[in-house]
Protein backbone atom coordinates (compact mmCIF):
# COMPACT_ATOMS: atom_id res chain seq x y z
CA UNK A 1 0.00 0.00 0.00
CA UNK A 2 1.29 3.47 -1.00
CA UNK A 3 0.76 6.13 2.09
CA UNK A 4 2.64 8.95 3.82
CA UNK A 5 2.56 8.37 7.49
CA UNK A 6 2.11 11.21 9.57
CA UNK A 7 3.55 11.71 13.08
CA UNK A 8 1.75 15.00 14.01
CA UNK A 9 -0.71 14.84 17.19
CA UNK A 10 -1.87 11.31 15.61
CA UNK A 11 1.39 9.09 14.53
CA UNK A 12 -1.56 6.25 13.41
CA UNK A 13 -2.89 8.44 11.03
CA UNK A 14 -2.08 7.79 7.31
CA UNK A 15 -2.59 10.38 4.51
CA UNK A 16 -4.21 8.83 1.56
CA UNK A 17 -1.75 9.60 -1.47
CA UNK A 18 -2.02 10.42 -5.20
CA UNK A 19 0.41 7.69 -5.92
CA UNK A 20 -1.97 5.00 -4.09
CA UNK A 21 -5.39 6.78 -5.96
CA UNK A 22 -3.12 5.84 -9.34
CA UNK A 23 -2.46 2.37 -7.97
CA UNK A 24 -5.75 1.75 -6.83
CA UNK A 25 -7.91 3.02 -9.96
CA UNK A 26 -8.51 0.61 -12.88
CA UNK A 27 -9.39 3.12 -16.07
CA UNK A 28 -11.03 1.70 -19.18
CA UNK A 29 -11.54 4.08 -21.98
CA UNK A 30 -14.79 5.53 -22.59
CA UNK A 31 -15.37 5.77 -18.99
CA UNK A 32 -14.69 8.27 -15.86
CA UNK A 33 -14.23 6.59 -12.64
CA UNK A 34 -15.46 8.36 -9.07
CA UNK A 35 -11.76 8.37 -8.51
CA UNK A 36 -10.39 10.54 -11.04
CA UNK A 37 -12.24 13.28 -9.56
CA UNK A 38 -12.46 13.02 -5.70
CA UNK A 39 -9.76 15.67 -4.05
CA UNK A 40 -6.77 14.16 -2.33
CA UNK A 41 -4.25 15.86 -0.01
CA UNK A 42 -0.65 16.46 -1.01
CA UNK A 43 0.61 16.72 1.99
CA UNK A 44 -0.78 17.54 5.48
CA UNK A 45 0.21 19.49 8.71
CA UNK A 46 -2.95 19.81 10.29
CA UNK A 47 -6.42 18.50 9.43
CA UNK A 48 -8.22 21.63 10.03
CA UNK A 49 -6.30 24.70 8.25
CA UNK A 50 -5.39 22.00 5.42
CA UNK A 51 -9.18 21.30 4.75
CA UNK A 52 -11.19 25.01 5.69
CA UNK A 53 -10.63 26.16 2.24
CA UNK A 54 -10.78 23.17 0.61
CA UNK A 55 -13.86 23.10 -2.08
CA UNK A 56 -15.26 20.01 -0.63
CA UNK A 57 -18.57 18.88 1.20
CA UNK A 58 -17.47 15.47 2.39
CA UNK A 59 -14.66 14.18 3.99
CA UNK A 60 -14.04 10.44 3.92
CA UNK A 61 -11.75 8.90 6.01
CA UNK A 62 -10.86 4.74 7.24
CA UNK A 63 -10.70 3.06 10.98
CA UNK A 64 -8.59 -0.48 9.77
CA UNK A 65 -9.32 -1.76 13.54
CA UNK A 66 -11.16 -4.41 14.93
CA UNK A 67 -9.98 -3.81 19.00
CA UNK A 68 -12.68 -2.58 20.18
CA UNK A 69 -14.45 -5.57 19.23
CA UNK A 70 -12.36 -7.53 20.57
CA UNK A 71 -12.10 -6.05 23.85
CA UNK A 72 -15.94 -7.02 23.87
CA UNK A 73 -15.26 -10.12 23.29
CA UNK A 74 -16.69 -10.23 19.59
CA UNK A 75 -15.40 -11.71 16.14
CA UNK A 76 -12.14 -9.96 14.61
CA UNK A 77 -12.14 -8.45 11.10
CA UNK A 78 -14.14 -5.07 10.84
CA UNK A 79 -9.98 -3.73 10.22
CA UNK A 80 -10.66 -4.64 6.30
CA UNK A 81 -13.81 -2.88 5.76
CA UNK A 82 -11.71 0.71 4.63
CA UNK A 83 -9.05 -1.39 2.41
CA UNK A 84 -12.27 -3.33 0.86
CA UNK A 85 -14.66 0.02 0.21
CA UNK A 86 -12.00 2.40 -0.94
CA UNK A 87 -10.94 0.01 -4.16
CA UNK A 88 -15.04 -0.15 -4.94
CA UNK A 89 -15.58 3.13 -4.37
CA UNK A 90 -12.80 5.06 -6.47
CA UNK A 91 -13.78 2.83 -8.97
CA UNK A 92 -17.89 3.60 -9.69
CA UNK A 93 -18.63 5.46 -12.41
CA UNK A 94 -18.52 9.02 -12.25
CA UNK A 95 -21.46 10.71 -13.80
CA UNK A 96 -24.55 12.94 -13.09
CA UNK A 97 -25.57 11.09 -10.59
CA UNK A 98 -22.02 11.93 -8.43
CA UNK A 99 -20.44 14.67 -7.59
CA UNK A 100 -17.12 13.08 -6.86
CA UNK A 101 -15.31 15.96 -6.64
CA UNK A 102 -17.55 17.14 -3.90
CA UNK A 103 -15.35 14.92 -1.47
CA UNK A 104 -11.56 14.40 0.13
CA UNK A 105 -10.54 11.23 0.63
CA UNK A 106 -8.29 12.20 4.05
CA UNK A 107 -6.77 8.47 4.80
CA UNK A 108 -7.20 6.00 7.31
CA UNK A 109 -6.26 4.96 11.07
CA UNK A 110 -4.65 2.11 11.74
CA UNK A 111 -3.29 0.75 14.63
CA UNK A 112 -0.81 -2.50 13.67
CA UNK A 113 1.54 -2.27 16.85
CA UNK A 114 -1.47 -2.13 19.31
CA UNK A 115 -3.01 -5.07 17.10
CA UNK A 116 0.30 -7.14 17.38
CA UNK A 117 0.49 -6.40 21.49
CA UNK A 118 -3.10 -7.77 21.29
CA UNK A 119 -2.19 -10.98 19.61
CA UNK A 120 0.15 -11.58 22.79
CA UNK A 121 -2.15 -11.41 25.35
CA UNK A 122 -4.82 -13.88 27.24
CA UNK A 123 -8.14 -12.51 26.84
CA UNK A 124 -9.60 -14.92 29.26
CA UNK A 125 -7.80 -12.97 31.52
CA UNK A 126 -9.48 -9.96 33.64
CA UNK A 127 -5.99 -7.93 33.48
CA UNK A 128 -5.47 -8.54 29.87
CA UNK A 129 -8.65 -7.62 28.80
CA UNK A 130 -7.80 -4.27 30.56
CA UNK A 131 -5.53 -3.76 28.61
CA UNK A 132 -7.06 -3.89 24.97
CA UNK A 133 -9.47 -1.66 26.37
CA UNK A 134 -6.30 1.14 27.14
CA UNK A 135 -6.07 0.52 23.73
CA UNK A 136 -9.65 1.59 22.37
CA UNK A 137 -9.13 4.71 24.52
CA UNK A 138 -5.79 5.62 22.03
CA UNK A 139 -8.47 4.81 19.20
CA UNK A 140 -10.81 7.37 21.11
CA UNK A 141 -8.55 10.23 20.93
CA UNK A 142 -7.51 9.40 17.45
CA UNK A 143 -11.34 9.31 16.30
CA UNK A 144 -12.47 12.45 18.05
CA UNK A 145 -9.28 14.67 16.57
CA UNK A 146 -10.17 14.01 12.93
CA UNK A 147 -13.56 14.41 13.85
CA UNK A 148 -13.31 17.67 15.46
CA UNK A 149 -10.83 18.96 13.10
CA UNK A 150 -13.33 17.79 10.05
CA UNK A 151 -16.39 19.59 11.47
CA UNK A 152 -14.83 22.54 12.62
CA UNK A 153 -13.87 22.98 9.01
CA UNK A 154 -17.48 22.39 7.97
CA UNK A 155 -17.39 19.74 6.32
CA UNK A 156 -18.90 16.72 6.79
CA UNK A 157 -17.14 13.52 7.59
CA UNK A 158 -17.83 10.09 6.37
CA UNK A 159 -16.05 7.05 8.76
CA UNK A 160 -16.06 3.76 7.41
CA UNK A 161 -14.79 0.87 8.95
CA UNK A 162 -13.68 -0.28 12.49
CA UNK A 163 -15.62 -1.49 15.49
CA UNK A 164 -18.66 0.51 17.13
CA UNK A 165 -16.54 2.01 19.72
CA UNK A 166 -15.70 4.58 17.40
CA UNK A 167 -19.13 6.18 17.71
CA UNK A 168 -17.96 7.95 21.50
CA UNK A 169 -14.91 9.26 18.81
CA UNK A 170 -18.16 10.57 16.18
CA UNK A 171 -20.03 12.32 18.99
CA UNK A 172 -17.48 13.42 21.07
CA UNK A 173 -15.78 14.93 18.20
CA UNK A 174 -19.43 16.91 16.44
CA UNK A 175 -20.41 17.89 20.12
CA UNK A 176 -16.83 19.49 20.67
CA UNK A 177 -16.94 21.25 16.98
CA UNK A 178 -20.37 22.28 17.15
CA UNK A 179 -20.23 23.12 20.97
CA UNK A 180 -23.34 21.60 21.86
CA UNK A 181 -24.48 17.91 22.80
CA UNK A 182 -25.44 16.47 19.46
CA UNK A 183 -27.95 13.65 18.70
CA UNK A 184 -27.54 10.42 17.10
CA UNK A 185 -29.90 7.56 15.01
CA UNK A 186 -28.34 4.01 14.86
CA UNK A 187 -29.66 1.41 12.62
CA UNK A 188 -28.72 -1.59 14.74
CA UNK A 189 -29.57 -5.04 16.11
CA UNK A 190 -27.61 -3.76 19.32
CA UNK A 191 -28.03 -0.44 21.73
CA UNK A 192 -24.04 -0.68 22.57
CA UNK A 193 -25.74 1.34 25.82
CA UNK A 194 -23.87 -1.41 28.14
CA UNK A 195 -22.55 -0.43 31.47
CA UNK A 196 -18.98 1.51 31.89
CA UNK A 197 -16.56 -1.78 32.01
CA UNK A 198 -13.68 -0.27 30.08
CA UNK A 199 -13.99 1.19 26.62
CA UNK A 200 -14.85 -1.56 23.78
CA UNK A 201 -17.81 -1.70 20.73
CA UNK A 202 -20.68 -2.41 23.11
CA UNK A 203 -20.61 1.25 25.07
CA UNK A 204 -19.53 3.67 22.62
CA UNK A 205 -23.10 5.79 22.94
CA UNK A 206 -23.49 5.24 26.92
CA UNK A 207 -20.22 6.69 26.97
CA UNK A 208 -20.77 9.40 24.99
CA UNK A 209 -24.35 9.96 27.10
CA UNK A 210 -22.62 9.81 30.27
CA UNK A 211 -19.92 12.37 29.63
CA UNK A 212 -22.79 14.56 28.47
CA UNK A 213 -21.68 14.46 24.25
CA UNK A 214 -24.73 12.77 23.27
CA UNK A 215 -28.19 14.24 24.28
CA UNK A 216 -31.02 12.19 21.88
CA UNK A 217 -30.60 8.71 20.99
CA UNK A 218 -32.67 6.54 18.62
CA UNK A 219 -31.76 2.77 17.97
CA UNK A 220 -33.58 1.68 14.45
CA UNK A 221 -34.36 -2.43 14.73
CA UNK A 222 -33.25 -3.42 18.16
CA UNK A 223 -32.93 -7.09 17.62
CA UNK A 224 -35.10 -8.60 20.70
CA UNK A 225 -33.28 -12.04 20.78
CA UNK A 226 -29.97 -9.97 21.93
CA UNK A 227 -31.07 -7.37 24.01
CA UNK A 228 -31.18 -7.87 28.15
CA UNK A 229 -33.93 -7.29 30.35
CA UNK A 230 -31.33 -5.03 32.24
CA UNK A 231 -30.76 -2.81 28.96
CA UNK A 232 -33.85 -2.59 28.65
CA UNK A 233 -35.21 -1.50 31.48
CA UNK A 234 -31.94 1.19 31.17
CA UNK A 235 -33.24 2.46 27.73
CA UNK A 236 -36.64 2.71 29.13
CA UNK A 237 -35.51 4.93 31.76
CA UNK A 238 -33.63 7.05 30.20
CA UNK A 239 -36.49 9.81 28.71
CA UNK A 240 -33.59 10.87 25.49
CA UNK A 241 -33.36 7.13 24.47
CA UNK A 242 -35.86 5.68 22.05
CA UNK A 243 -36.19 2.70 20.23
CA UNK A 244 -37.99 0.04 18.00
CA UNK A 245 -37.15 -3.57 16.96
CA UNK A 246 -36.66 -4.68 14.23
CA UNK A 247 -39.44 -8.05 14.56
CA UNK A 248 -42.12 -4.99 15.50
CA UNK A 249 -40.96 -3.92 12.16
CA UNK A 250 -40.53 -6.93 9.81
CA UNK A 251 -42.27 -9.48 11.63
CA UNK A 252 -45.12 -8.73 13.66
CA UNK A 253 -45.88 -5.81 11.37
CA UNK A 254 -47.05 -3.61 14.03
CA UNK A 255 -44.89 -0.90 13.01
CA UNK A 256 -44.48 0.80 9.36
CA UNK A 257 -41.05 1.28 7.97
CA UNK A 258 -41.90 4.49 6.64
CA UNK A 259 -43.80 5.97 10.17
CA UNK A 260 -40.66 4.13 12.43
CA UNK A 261 -38.27 6.68 9.81
CA UNK A 262 -40.87 9.61 10.18
CA UNK A 263 -40.82 9.04 14.29
CA UNK A 264 -36.95 8.71 15.00
CA UNK A 265 -36.46 11.98 12.96
CA UNK A 266 -38.83 13.50 15.14
CA UNK A 267 -36.74 12.35 17.88
CA UNK A 268 -33.11 13.72 16.80
CA UNK A 269 -33.80 16.30 13.96
CA UNK A 270 -33.97 19.26 16.01
CA UNK A 271 -30.24 19.64 16.30
CA UNK A 272 -27.00 18.16 14.63
CA UNK A 273 -27.09 14.72 14.24
CA UNK A 274 -24.93 11.88 13.47
CA UNK A 275 -26.03 8.82 11.47
CA UNK A 276 -24.73 5.40 12.33
CA UNK A 277 -25.01 1.88 10.49
CA UNK A 278 -24.09 -1.09 11.38
CA UNK A 279 -23.64 -3.71 9.45
CA UNK A 280 -24.76 -6.47 11.72
CA UNK A 281 -28.55 -5.30 11.13
CA UNK A 282 -28.22 -6.25 7.54
CA UNK A 283 -29.20 -9.45 6.40
CA UNK A 284 -26.50 -12.07 5.31
CA UNK A 285 -23.58 -9.52 5.39
CA UNK A 286 -19.89 -10.40 7.36
CA UNK A 287 -19.82 -8.40 10.39
CA UNK A 288 -19.02 -8.75 13.92
CA UNK A 289 -22.23 -10.81 14.90
CA UNK A 290 -23.57 -11.37 11.18
CA UNK A 291 -27.14 -12.42 11.04
CA UNK A 292 -29.75 -14.40 8.96
CA UNK A 293 -32.50 -11.93 9.90
CA UNK A 294 -32.22 -8.46 9.17
CA UNK A 295 -32.82 -5.66 7.57
CA UNK A 296 -32.41 -5.84 3.59
CA UNK A 297 -29.40 -3.73 1.96
CA UNK A 298 -32.62 -1.65 0.07
CA UNK A 299 -33.67 -1.04 3.72
CA UNK A 300 -30.53 -0.07 4.60
CA UNK A 301 -30.06 2.47 1.75
CA UNK A 302 -33.63 4.14 2.36
CA UNK A 303 -32.38 4.84 5.65
CA UNK A 304 -29.00 6.71 5.03
CA UNK A 305 -31.02 8.38 1.99
CA UNK A 306 -33.96 9.44 4.42
CA UNK A 307 -31.52 10.74 7.29
CA UNK A 308 -29.07 12.04 4.88
CA UNK A 309 -31.23 14.30 3.49
CA UNK A 310 -31.68 16.51 6.62
CA UNK A 311 -29.78 19.44 7.08
CA UNK A 312 -28.94 18.83 10.62
CA UNK A 313 -27.09 15.39 9.40
CA UNK A 314 -23.34 15.88 10.47
CA UNK A 315 -22.01 12.75 9.74
CA UNK A 316 -22.31 9.03 8.68
CA UNK A 317 -20.67 6.16 10.02
CA UNK A 318 -20.54 2.81 8.68
CA UNK A 319 -18.80 -0.01 10.90
CA UNK A 320 -19.07 -3.87 12.27
CA UNK A 321 -18.45 -5.45 8.57
CA UNK A 322 -15.68 -7.88 8.31
CA UNK A 323 -14.85 -8.80 4.11
CA UNK A 324 -13.12 -12.10 3.84
CA UNK A 325 -11.84 -13.25 0.71
CA UNK A 326 -14.64 -14.24 -0.48
CA UNK A 327 -17.08 -11.35 0.35
CA UNK A 328 -14.58 -8.08 0.20
CA UNK A 329 -15.99 -7.30 -2.85
CA UNK A 330 -19.32 -7.76 -2.16
CA UNK A 331 -18.82 -5.82 1.51
CA UNK A 332 -17.29 -3.11 -0.77
CA UNK A 333 -20.37 -2.33 -2.67
CA UNK A 334 -22.61 -2.36 0.16
CA UNK A 335 -20.74 0.34 1.91
CA UNK A 336 -19.94 2.64 -1.37
CA UNK A 337 -23.55 2.50 -1.78
CA UNK A 338 -24.32 3.63 1.25
CA UNK A 339 -21.77 6.00 0.56
CA UNK A 340 -23.44 7.55 -2.74
CA UNK A 341 -26.37 7.75 -1.62
CA UNK A 342 -25.71 9.84 1.63
CA UNK A 343 -23.70 12.23 -0.67
CA UNK A 344 -26.49 12.22 -3.25
CA UNK A 345 -28.71 13.89 -0.45
CA UNK A 346 -26.77 17.06 0.22
CA UNK A 347 -26.32 18.43 -2.98
CA UNK A 348 -27.22 22.29 -1.88
CA UNK A 349 -24.26 22.50 0.95
CA UNK A 350 -23.58 25.74 1.78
Amino acid sequence: MYYSKLFIKMHHFNLFTEKERQHLLKKRKGETKFGEHIQVLPNLTKIYDDIAHLDVDYVVFGIKEDIGVIANHGNSGTYGAWDATIKILLNIQSNTFTEAKRVLVLGHLEYAEERKALLELNLSKKKEISKVRNFVEIIDRDVTHIITSVRKAGKIPIIIGGGHNNAYGNIKGTALANNQRINVINFDAHSDFRADEGRHSGNGFSHAYAEGFLKNYFIFGLHENYTSDTLLNTLKKVKAIKYNTYEAIEVRNELKYTSELKAASDHINDRPFGIEVDCDAIKNITSSAMTPSGFSVKKARQFVHYFGAHENAAYLHICEATPTPNTETQIGKLISYLITDFIRTKRNIK
